[in-house]
């Protein structure tokens, strides 16, 4: 993660408010601080609110998508190291801690060759039943996934059994967090 940063928008671009997850537009020319650039997504401070922008519109930024180079599995099969890799690439947008070390993934089961061809099943949480950004979170964790090579489909399943607290969390994010 970088210092803050202040950046003119160079094009008209899409973000969420956080913690809502309401859509919104942020002008050509209007300036922004990047507080969070982690896992190839922004969290911007804009108008007095804070903002998630993909990282497929870095360029709106002045900045670069985060290109993810996974080798490909010679025997077809999905590589379980590069799932957790790729989930460990999914920040919430107002924590620097990504979803793994938050203790947010209860599960994930990869299944090689089922009739939907290779299959992750992943179940997880949110910090709050109630967060805003749970569709925008849950999405970023589908998609990085899907992008692990030989990967078919992807289902995330959402749950709060057992609810989210803060002993899920691993020392790294209690270190980072200022917890330990």
């Amino acid at each position: 993660m970088q210092e803050r940063e202040v950046v003119l928008t160079k094009r008209e671009v899409e973000a969420r408010l956080v913690p809502s997850g309401t859509e919104i537009m942020i002008p050509s020319d209007t300036f922004v601080t990047i507080t969070q650039s982690l896992g190839g997504t922004f969290t911007v401070a804009v108008n007095g609110n804070l903002a998630r922008i993909e990282g497929h519109d870095a360029d709106a930024l002045g900045k670069q998508p985060l290109e993810s180079s996974f080798e490909t599995p010679a025997d077809g099969t999905i590589n379980e190291n590069q799932v957790w890799e790729a989930l460990r690439n999914c920040y919430d947008p107002e924590i620097p801690v990504n979803v793994v070390d938050l203790g947010l993934i209860y599960n994930c089961k990869i299944e090689n060759g089922t009739e939907d061809g290779n299959h992750i099943q992943i179940t997880m949480t949110l910090t709050a039943a109630g967060c805003g950004m749970g569709p925008v979170i849950t999405e970023d964790v589908k998609r990085k996934v899907e992008h692990v090579p030989n990967v078919d489909k992807v289902t995330v399943e959402l749950t709060f059994d057992p609810p989210w607290n803060n002993d899920m969390l691993t020392d790294e994010a209690k270190l980072e967090l200022g917890m330990l």
